[in-house]
């Protein structure tokens, strides 16, 4: 019986239709994209739920690229920011203009997050207006969702006008917001929740004391005594909260820290006695504000209705028993639609708009206090990844791409030398392949496979008739079009690093390619990052998908493949550690302007070189590069005395140990100005840039070789 010859056999003369590409469309989608027709950006945004999660803030432009509209719905045409515009800003090299950043690139956008909290304000305005409610809306911002300065500033600055503060749950965090305070709205919230000690309370009435308008909000009735002994020996007159353990709680993973035996917050027990003590050392006029959380992403206005509801009781209670209460906070629990789907039946999407969530709010404590005849409190609410998630965008690239099973075409399958079960096998299988029998196929392509890998393991086939069997068996599964059509894309990224909460909590972010819109996808891919961990992938998408539709790579041609991750803006810096020492990513500010290319970047900073993640563990860079310098100068004076080597050799490792030091971890996609890539490919041991020297006899300024760190230079 020949062989069967699979080395030169087109896919298409297999029995079977093998010839088409499908990318089936997500079982939850609102359509189902036709990818037989021409291409266009819109069907891209209908594959990638662009319109669902993107609106109002992202879109896929006619140019097949994405488009960020800065003021959401106010957005004019002529203000679209081009994304793919704004990365070769920040990757060029400065000699073509640009800023010469490596990715992966965290690209900040402030007037999305101006408008963020501007549509959040107007939300509480209107149903405040619209209900005839008594008092007003005062929001703040929980820093823990991401505690950049510039963000921070940024949010004291745009809220002002709309006395917006911020909610700290750390000394840190509330030195962070004291300090930034400084510069706001005096009436602004610091709203102080968290474990206290004693340290902590001191800051928090110190804050009062600068004017600040601080809440200490007791999280366990142990830090009443401490509020009450500090208060007096710094007489200051502070402002009490409680957080209260509602027996309202949502069943998705974000409702686990809610509800009765909730990590934070009073039982009613302990209110009670809380309410007795103030009264009894003469302070219950301090306790002011009542403070509770649902749990985040709240999924629907019923289940919140049902908590401010329960909680309005509360604070009408504490009003009969004589607090002077002046202030619901409903804490955080504002959702986003991660995956378009506008649904609240998972933690992925919430089924409410800004303004429904505000309604729900507003006439719920307005119907408790009225039947109680309470006066309407203010309103505030600790909403973070509402305000921080849309305006932070995460930029990396794919590099590289290929099967998990490889269909060789240089590896032949020849009947000599194997079993005769495998033989027999073999013989099974080829009659089933000219039968067109699908299901035989498989059946004797597994049993010839495993016959063969137990041969292998006994030593009776090489390593050459295994292949050749891998070879055969995976080219019959693709003929017949049962091979996984899944591609693993390689990705300049670390998942533990710039998405933690992808793999600590299974949080599922919208994936995109930023470019390319107006090209179909032909390729479905899973994303597997740099990390030498089999954990560090993305194999789960929104909309129940294990893939991505993605387009296949131009390696030959040189093209760049981009992909954004959006609506990360909340947590996932925080959170990120330094796995496999791959540091922070690079992070430029980017607002709306008039100019030419629509956009100013006004802020750019390269991401943490390998210097830095070695001192966030303790090492000294520093010290580790003389020791390495001296290393290379005591081979190189070997080398001499035994009459070879170079005696430049030296210098060009301590080029070559510093340019190291100085990068950031992640793969240089520019080869010809990474010097340890550009040593490699000389098959070199060191290399010196000419225009770093100056094209000088010596490298580095004063023949010193330096070491660039930031913004900063470091002669060692």
């Amino acid at each position: 019986m020949p062989a069967l010859a699979f080395v030169d056999t087109p896919v298409d003369a297999f029995p079977g239709d093998c010839s088409g590409v499908f990318i089936p469309a997500s079982p939850n989608s609102a359509a189902v994209v036709d990818t037989t027709c021409h291409w266009s950006p819109s069907l891209s945004a209908s594959l990638y739920r662009i319109d669902g999660w993107g609106d109002p803030y992202f879109a896929a432009n006619s140019s097949g690229n994405i488009s960020v509209r800065p003021h959401g719905s106010n957005t004019l045409p002529h203000q679209d920011i081009d994304l793919m515009k704004v990365v070769k800003k920040a990757t060029d090299p400065k000699s073509s203009g640009g800023l010469a950043l490596q990715l992966p690139l965290i690209v900040r956008f402030p007037d999305v997050l101006k408008n963020r909290l501007e549509c959040l304000q107007s939300a509480f305005d209107f149903a405040i207006q619209t209900q005839g409610y008594d008092s007003h809306y005062q929001g703040v911002f929980p820093v823990k969702c991401n505690q950049d300065r510039f963000i921070i500033e940024d949010i004291v600055e745009f809220g002002s006008s709309f006395r917006f503060g911020l909610e700290a749950g750390s000394k840190p965090e509330i030195l962070l917001a004291m300090s930034c305070l400084c510069k706001g709205n005096p009436d602004a919230f610091l709203v102080c929740n968290g474990f206290k000690d004693s340290e902590y309370i001191s800051l928090a009435l110190l804050g009062r004391k600068l004017e600040l308008n601080t809440v200490i909000v007791l999280e366990q009735e142990e830090e009443l005594e401490l509020v009450i002994d500090l208060s007096k020996k710094m007489n200051v007159r502070p402002v009490i909260g409680l957080r209260a353990k509602l027996r309202t709680k949502h069943s998705g993973h974000f409702g686990s820290t809610s509800g009765e035996k909730g990590k934070f917050g009073l039982t009613t027990v302990q209110i009670v006695r809380v309410v007795r003590k103030l009264r009894q050392v003469g302070m219950l006029d301090c306790l002011k504000l009542l403070h509770f959380h649902i749990g985040s992403q709240i999924p629907s206005t019923a289940l919140l209705s049902d908590g401010v509801a329960e909680a309005a009781q509360l604070y009408c209670e504490l009003t009969r028993l004589g607090a002077c209460m002046e202030v619901i906070d409903i804490g955080g629990g504002l959702g986003i639609d991660y995956d378009g789907s506008k649904s609240g039946e998972s933690d992925l999407s919430v089924a409410y708009s800004l303004e429904e969530y505000a309604s729900a709010v507003v006439s719920s404590i307005r119907f408790v206090c009225d039947s109680k005849s309470v006066k309407h409190p203010v309103i505030c609410s600790e909403s973070g990844r509402a305000i921080v998630s849309h305006h932070s965008v995460l930029i990396f690239e794919a590099v590289s791409a290929g099967q998990q099973h490889e269909t060789p075409s240089d590896v032949q399958f020849l009947l000599e030398g194997y079993s005769e079960e495998a033989r027999g096998d073999y013989e099974n299988l080829y009659g089933a392949a000219m039968r067109g029998d699908r299901e035989s196929c498989l059946l004797y392509v597994d049993q010839l496979k495993q016959r063969c890998v137990e041969g292998f393991k006994e030593g009776n086939l090489s390593i050459e008739q295994l292949a050749g069997v891998d070879g055969l068996c995976e080219w019959v599964v693709k003929a017949i079009g049962a091979s996984d059509p899944v591609l693993t894309y390689h990705v300049n990224l670390s998942v533990f690093t710039s998405i933690p909460d992808f793999w600590g909590i299974d949080q599922l972010f919208p994936i995109v390619p930023i470019h390319k819109l107006d090209q179909r996808p032909l390729a479905r891919g899973i994303l597997s990052d740099l990390t030498c961990d089999s954990d560090g992938k993305i194999n789960k998408f929104i909309g129940g998908e294990s893939s991505l539709p993605l387009h296949e790579l131009d390696n030959n041609g040189g093209g760049r493949y981009y992909l954004g991750m959006f609506l990360g803006g909340a947590y996932e810096e925080a959170l990120g550690g330094v796995h496999n020492l791959f540091g922070g990513p690079s992070v430029v500010r980017v607002l709306q302007s008039d100019g030419p290319h629509g956009f100013a970047v006004t802020r750019a900073v390269m991401g943490q070189s390998s210097a830095d993640v070695l001192r966030a563990m303790q090492h000294e860079p520093e010290l580790m590069f003389q020791t390495l310098k001296h290393r290379a100068e005591e081979l190189s004076s070997v080398h001499k005395a035994g009459g070879g080597g170079d005696k430049g050799n030296e210098k060009l490792a301590a080029s070559c140990l510093a340019r190291s030091f100085d990068n950031m971890p992640y793969l240089s996609m520019e080869t010809s100005t990474n010097a340890l890539t550009a040593a490699i490919n000389d098959l070199g041991v060191y290399y010196c840039d000419e225009a770093a020297v100056g094209g000088g006899g010596g490298c580095g300024k004063d023949g010193k070789w330096s070491y660039f760190g930031g913004s900063d230079t470091f002669d060692f």
